[in-house]
């Protein structure tokens, strides 16, 4: 067994570490999500946190981890006789990205249990992680109804395995760990507030502690004996002082004075629900439990609302988490008793127990911004001077600043047509493990999802020449039959952006920014993954390769900026460039096509004959495809339109892009050849 890295050794990451220690102190916190870039020492972390946590007294042989001061009283290892209880290290399992949900919660033999009535159990990673801690690194990358059972377990502090009526349950109660790199997608809004705390790291810029965190890696991975070895003093301190903080916590005071601090900082941030109260609650408690206190101070209160609110306050993927700390600070001061303050009204940046604050302003400087000169609305290039802050600098060649979006909303669903097999997600038909029961067929590998009607069909011809006597059914391995089920995935959902002159043209970008914000916001809900190819001028360029992290894209798409002439065949053949790589990184998730533009196609020779082969291109290869006609004016061209017809797809308006409109409510995207 590898030495971890010890958790004293690791530099800086204040905000990590206190919010791992305090769940050691109070499992009741409810976990820690970590979101940061990588190569921040978050697993490092995690995997050190183990080491320091008290050791486990368990039932002999149980595979749940029963306490034998209290068993699990349903514990399908059980019933326990009173026994002496052997002790070990508390475990840090870690759940795999690509794990099943039969590896999470646990298996149940279909095959006994229909012809023995034997509830014949193999625990799963939930049963492996009772009393422990579970690790999800990535977890923004796990599929949606894995992170489901996961967060029910924990808030119930009980795993259910439940198959065609057969059903065991045991406890999982423990320490959740997430981590995640927030470029690479973010979690729902209602899974990020099942965790409890969630702390932001990211690589120190101190050129000293980049140093001595190389240093002290190089070390450990010379000798890590050699290395925990000059930590061991240090981990043994820390360790004694969870189990004192744990001790200590039974006896902590939250005094009423407190408890309307905690209230009136929620309702202040509009925080949703009662969880962050209770939250807010508990983490307030372990703060005081940690600093050997037995009352929770205001400075508790602050520190929990730090950590347990920032995560809570998004209201859609393109929300920062963070907190206002001067509108907390004034909500603590204006819900706290006066005597509290001391006198100190202006606590600076070092103040008030916690960092962030805007440093003052020089006395007499004037830091309102500049007003831009309204731009015109043809292709000319933009009038702003140089140095204004919504233009750092007037670019060459016509092209003019990027325009703010237009308020985005709900669109319409934009569906692959035909039957899928792809990643689980919310937007076309596809072949899943969840959804409704469409068939059976003789299972490839482990059964997963019995069909049981056709299982019992398959085995009832045979009962009399396998001698059956009593009224039990006699099942063999070939009689089992999975249920085949249908329900919807997620695909790739890639836009192609013109952000020529003629879009720029009478501020029709704003709303056209507006449009594919929506469509962002219906992918994020829809787990789609996404990307971004714009084209302008004489090339396009792909400004976001296909990434789950849709509030990236929402960035490129903001700092977009417009002009020049309208190359669109080089978009679609950027475009064919992009799916072609992500058929061969993917098969499975079937693309869909987004091409945003008013259909005209300028620069080079025979410029609309040559978009028009880059869109057949798309159609022979079956590419489903939409086109987002943001042509206006009282006369058309529909040109977009043509364009639809050439990629084999269909066209839609600004206008019928929206849910409410009248055009329907789900537009099916014909793919090429599949209307013949």
């Amino acid at each position: 067994m590898s030495t971890p890295y010890p958790f004293t050794a690791i530099v800086g990451q204040d905000d990590l570490r206190l919010g791992l220690l305090l769940n050691a102190v109070s499992p009741a916190v409810g976990g820690v999500l970590v979101r940061g870039e990588k190569g921040t020492a978050k697993s490092t972390a995690v995997r050190a946190l183990a080491a320091l946590m008290p050791e486990v007294p368990v039932v002999p042989g149980c595979r749940f981890s029963c306490d034998p001061a209290s068993p699990d009283p349903a514990c399908p290892d059980g019933p326990h006789a009173e026994a002496a209880g052997v002790s070990r290290p508390a475990r840090t399992v870690e759940l795999p990205v690509g794990a099943s949900e039969d590896r999470l919660v646990g298996a149940l033999d279909i095959e006994r249990a229909l012809s023995e009535g034997v509830k014949a159990f193999e625990p799963g990673l939930l049963a492996d992680a009772h009393r422990g801690i579970l690790y999800v690194d990535e977890v923004n990358l796990l599929h949606d109804h894995l992170v489901d059972l996961l967060l029910d377990a924990a808030a119930m502090g009980a795993s259910y395995v439940e198959r065609e009526g057969v059903s065991v349950r045991h406890a999982a109660r423990f320490l959740l760990v997430g981590t995640m790199n927030p470029e690479e997608g973010e979690l729902r809004p209602q899974l990020l507030d099942r965790f409890g705390l969630t702390v932001e790291v990211s690589a120190s810029r101190d050129t000293d502690e980049r140093v001595e965190v190389v240093r002290r890696r190089l070390a450990y991975d010379d000798d890590p004996e050699a290395f925990a070895a000059r930590w061991a003093e240090e981990e043994g301190a820390l360790r004694e002082r969870i189990a004192a903080a744990r001790v200590l916590l039974p006896r902590v005071v939250l005094g009423d004075g407190v408890l309307r601090q905690i209230a009136a900082t929620c309702a202040a941030f509009e925080v949703d629900g009662m969880r962050a109260d209770i939250v807010m609650a508990r983490t307030a408690t372990a703060l005081a439990a940690w600093a050997g206190r037995e009352e929770v101070t205001a400075d508790d209160v602050r520190q929990a609302a730090l950590l347990a609110l920032p995560h809570r306050r998004r209201r859609n993927p393109f929300d920062a988490p963070g907190l206002d700390e001067d509108k907390l600070d004034q909500t603590l001061d204006e819900a706290g008793p006066q005597e509290d303050n001391d006198g100190d009204d202006d606590p600076g940046p070092d103040g008030g127990g916690g960092g962030g604050g805007v440093p003052p302003q020089a006395d007499g400087e004037d830091r309102t911004p500049p007003q831009p000169p309204q731009g015109s609305e043809d292709d000319a290039p933009s009038q702003a001077p140089e140095g204004t802050p919504d233009a750092p600098g007037r670019p060459a060649g016509g092209e003019q600043q990027p325009v703010a979006s237009a308020e985005p909303f709900r669109t319409k669903m934009l569906s692959v047509p035909g039957l899928g097999e792809g990643a689980a997600g919310r937007r076309s038909r596809a072949r899943t493990e969840h959804g409704r029961t469409t068939g059976a067929r003789r299972p490839e590998g482990a059964l997963t999802k019995l069909h049981l009607a056709a299982t019992v069909q398959a085995a009832a011809p045979h009962q009399r020449a396998r001698g059956r006597a009593g009224r039990g059914l006699v099942v063999r391995r070939d009689d089992l039959r999975q249920a085949t089920r249908e329900g919807r995935e997620g695909n790739l959902v890639l836009f192609v952006v013109d952000a020529s002159g003629s879009m720029a043209a009478r501020q029709r970008m704003s709303a056209v920014k507006g449009a594919v914000l929506s469509l962002l916001l219906d992918a994020y809900q829809r787990r789609d993954k996404v990307g971004l190819v714009t084209f302008r001028g004489k090339e396009a360029e792909v400004a976001l390769p296909p990434t789950s992290s849709v509030d990236a894209a929402a960035a490129r798409l903001e700092s977009l900026p417009t002009g020049g002439r309208t190359p669109l065949a080089a978009g679609l053949l950027k475009a064919h460039d992009v799916l072609r790589v992500e058929r061969l990184r993917d098969p499975s998730r079937r693309p869909l096509l987004v091409v945003v533009t008013d259909g005209r196609a300028t620069g080079g020779p025979e410029p609309v004959a040559l978009a028009g082969r880059a869109g057949r291109l798309h159609r022979s290869e079956g590419t489903a495809s939409v086109v987002v006609d943001c042509e206006s004016g009282y006369v058309r061209l529909g040109l977009a339109g043509e364009l639809a017809r050439e990629l084999g797809g269909t066209a839609v308006t600004l206008d019928e892009l929206r849910a409410d409109s009248i055009a329907g409510l789900v537009k099916d995207v014909t793919a090429a050849g599949r209307a013949a």
